[in-house]
């Protein structure tokens, strides 16, 4: 992945209402109601998601920027072996 690559991934991430996002099914995590993620702006309802792809968007708040901060910390691993 390039460099340009992930910078593109940070600015999409940076751009989208602030974490974090939790994921709320009915059933599972409240009694009544529709699920919905919960963000610290406006809720966000899916039609057609299922439950764990509802899961899986409400984790990537949270996901991506850790995953992103890791791919720079080995990156300047791998630029302090070569050296």
């Amino acid at each position: 992945m390039t460099d340009n690559e992930i910078k593109l991934i940070e600015e999409r991430c940076n751009k989208a209402t602030p974490g974090p996002w939790v994921s709320y099914i009915e059933g599972r995590d409240h009694e009544s109601g529709c699920d919905f993620i919960m963000t610290s702006g406006e809720d966000i309802e899916l039609t057609g998601a299922t439950h764990d792809d509802q899961d899986f968007i409400a984790h990537a708040r949270q996901d991506i920027p850790a995953l992103i901060n890791e791919i720079y910390i080995l990156k300047s691993e791998i630029c302090k072996l070569k050296k």
